[in-house]
Parts: C-alpha cells; sequence; structure tokens
C-alpha cells in the first residue's frame, strides 16, 4: 500500500463532523484529498453527505520589509500563473513571502524568504496576525509579519530570486503611505500583499516610536 503524502495527513476528529472517506487523488507537489461527510447543522440535526477536494498546501509566511526610520518599505513583483487564468494582471505587486519546511519555526521561515526574495537582512519582527486564506478548497495557513530593515533609497533596488527556482523576483523601495494607498485603488490585488499592508496600517503607529532606537 502506498503511504500518505506527508502533506496530505487525515482530517482531525471534531465532534460535530462524521467523516465517511478520505482519499488522496493527487499526490503531486501538493496533494489534492476528496473527503465525504456529514456535519451536525445549526439546528442540531445532521447534514447530507458532502463531497469536498481539499488542496493540501500547508503553512506559509508573508513578510512587510519595512524601515521606520524612513518610513518607507519594500515590495517585490513577480509572474503568476494562476493570475493570468483568473484574468488578472500576472505581473503582481506583493510582499515576501514563502511556504515553510516541516517544522520550521514562522519568524525564521520568514527571515529565509526575505533574504531569498530581497536580499534583505531584517533584524526585528513584528506579527501580523495568522489566517486561512481560501477556506473554501485550500488548507494553507498564513502567518504575516513586518520586520525592520534599513531599505535603500526610493524606487527600483534590485532583481533577485532563486535561480533553481526559476524566480525573477523585482524589489521596488516606496513611501509606506503610497503602499498603503494601494490597497484603495486595488493595486494591491492578492490577499497576502493586501492582509500584510493592512495589518501594518493598523500596527504603524504604535511600532514607529519603538523601533527607531
Amino acid at each position: 500500500m502506498k503511504a500518505r503524502p506527508p502533506k496530505a495527513k487525515p482530517i482531525p476528529p471534531h465532534p460535530d463532523v462524521t467523516l465517511l472517506s478520505d482519499e488522496v487523488v493527487w499526490d503531486g507537489r501538493f496533494p489534492l484529498q476528496r473527503i465525504r461527510f456529514r456535519k451536525r447543522r445549526f439546528d442540531g440535526g445532521e447534514s447530507g453527505v458532502q463531497t469536498w477536494e481539499l488542496w493540501r498546501r500547508g503553512f506559509a509566511v508573508a513578510v512587510l520589509p519595512w524601515d521606520p526610520w524612513h518610513d518607507r518599505v519594500a515590495l517585490i513583483e513577480q509572474f503568476r500563473l494562476p493570475a493570468l487564468a483568473a484574468g488578472l494582471e500576472p505581473l503582481m505587486v506583493e510582499c515576501p513571502a514563502g511556504l515553510m519546511e516541516e517544522g520550521e519555526d514562522p519568524i525564521e521561515a520568514a527571515r529565509r524568504e526575505v533574504l531569498e526574495e530581497t536580499g534583505l537582512a531584517p533584524d526585528r519582527f513584528a506579527s501580523l496576525g495568522r489566517y486561512i486564506l481560501n477556506q473554501g478548497g485550500s488548507d494553507e495557513t498564513i502567518n504575516l509579519f513586518v520586520a525592520r530593515v534599513r531599505l535603500p533609497e526610493e524606487g527600483l533596488a534590485g532583481h533577485h530570486g532563486l535561480e533553481s527556482e526559476h524566480e525573477d523576483i523585482r524589489l521596488t523601495v516606496l513611501p509606506a503611505e503610497e503602499a498603503i494607498a494601494m490597497l484603495d485603488d486595488n493595486r494591491m490585488c492578492n490577499a497576502t500583499g493586501a492582509l500584510c499592508l493592512s495589518g501594518f496600517a493598523r500596527r504603524r503607529a504604535a511600532l514607529i516610536e519603538d523601533w527607531k532606537d
């Protein structure tokens, strides 16, 4: 019998869920499970049999590099095939982000991703929250951070990414106010970047004095 992929763990037990079947129907880099189950309804009754496909991507991090001394941030741009499939501009403005390794500490994963995608080495991190990105189809859960780092002058700040993964990432430095304004005109139209910027906007005033030391 073929072993289950490590990412396709069995669904954990829950008192309101009756699991009927759990099969791995695709065991690529990100496994796909087909789950049949019943659940308890709000009125106390039991639902009919439901079948869901569950894409197992695991845990991720996203980071907004911020220079509190000059109040500017670093954002990246890279090509995203799913955005093209969705009818969006495939060259997306984002925050540095990536998947965590098995057992990896979220802050260490954040530090690694920032270095790989921007060449920057932050010295402090603050949490901006933890969210599930697509609760209707995937288990991918993301830890968000703002990271303190001294940034170069505003404008294009270089190209980065892992050659082994064919990454082609463009780094740009811009004023924090301009980055936050990108939420209003939908220039930041991906969930990870939008969540990072909105969380940062809430925490910015509290962090700015503390992080200038």
